[in-house]
């Protein structure tokens, strides 16, 4: 058995399609036409490949040559996939099911699949360690994750339930990798990495009302005068901002904040909605550390008038947009470094 990354697109943008079809897509532009199993030798599938690119480099058709033999020839019913969620800090794990399969009339560049069993949809980073999250974020689209034992590891955190969605800090098993490449010899996207590490120190240092904390000095940051509710049970409101000076302005804003590990439910959005309404906010804005369950995105549509979600990822992200103007306490409790890196070419 084996543990493969699969990408959902270089943005997530072929997720709905993974996920309601029950299946794994090979997404490469160009190749629709093309019945990739009547390459029965990875030597036809790089004669294939140059075929189809015919202006690409040796390398990149080496690499895609390697993730197109994967995908037809390589992958088996009963391996275990990983998608990382694009916009969310979470990965989604199946089971490889079926064999792969061209499907001509099938809409757009969805031509080549194979069946996925799909088992979880929103483990939250957190429950990995660090070299696990290294493999995941590979650049490439399809590769096999080996390092460090991960499918049986990956296995076992599914058997027992992922017990590791808790506040705590994972060890990190990194003593056969290198900054920017992977034991498997995967490009590492360091930028990935980085919000990693970053959401990890946030995670040690801003447990439970730490990180009501933190998020009023965001808003803060962000031109809100705000209102933190003492520590101990806040009827669903942890935070009050609004604009303007002391605060009387518009939107007014009621803050939940979950530092759990866990992804929260939709009980935990209709009771901010309703700590919305006693207070008079004009939104709401949900906090959950560990991101959300699917009974919660879908109500992203219904509700993007009036609420909005920050998961792990996004609480970094708008960290590093505002960090330059947070208080110096903050800043020294998480101290960050500007750095430039190349963006590598896509392999699609």
């Amino acid at each position: 058995m084996a543990l493969w990354l699969v990408r959902a697109g270089k943005h997530g943008e072929h997720e709905t399609r993974f996920f309601e079809d029950n299946k794994i897509y090979l997404t490469w532009s160009g190749v629709e036409n093309e019945r990739l199993n009547e390459a029965t030798t990875f030597e036809q599938m790089r004669a294939l490949v140059t075929r189809t690119y015919p202006n690409r480099s040796v390398a990149w058709v080496s690499q895609a040559t390697s993730q197109f033999w994967s995908f037809v020839a390589r992958m088996k019913p009963g391996d275990l996939v990983v998608t990382p969620r694009k916009g969310k800090s979470a990965i989604a794990i199946g089971e490889i099911t079926g064999p792969y399969e061209y499907g001509p009339n099938n809409p757009g560049i969805y031509h080549h699949a194979r069946a996925v069993k799909w088992v979880l949809l929103d483990v939250p980073r957190a429950a990995f360690e660090q070299d696990l999250l290294y493999s995941f974020g590979a650049y490439t689209t399809i590769c096999e994750i080996r390092r460090n034992d991960a499918e049986r590891r990956v296995r076992e955190k599914l058997r027992q339930g992922f017990p590791a969605l808790t506040m705590t800090s994972p060890s990190v098993r990194d003593d056969d990798s290198e900054l920017g490449v992977d034991s498997d010899g995967e490009g590492i996207d360091l930028a990935r990495v980085a919000r990693d590490q970053i959401a990890r120190h946030i995670e040690r240092h801003f447990k439970g009302h730490g990180m009501a904390r933190l998020v009023a000095a965001i808003l803060e940051a962000q031109q809100y005068e705000t209102f933190v509710s003492p520590e101990g049970p806040d009827k669903g409101i942890d935070i009050l901002a609004a604009p303007g000076p002391l605060g009387f302005g518009r939107p007014r804003i009621c803050v939940q904040v979950k530092s759990g590990s866990s992804p929260v439910d939709r009980p935990t959005l209709d009771q901010l909605i309703g700590a919305m309404s006693n207070v008079q906010a004009d939104q709401g804005l949900l906090v959950s550390w560990g991101g959300f369950k699917s009974s919660v995105d879908r109500e992203v549509a219904n509700q993007f008038f009036r609420v909005r979600l920050w998961d792990s990822d996004a609480l970094v992200e708008q960290l590093l947009a505002v960090y330059d103007k947070l208080p110096g306490e903050i800043k020294a409790e998480i101290p960050l470094q500007r750095v430039w890196i190349l963006v590598p070419p896509d392999d699609e």
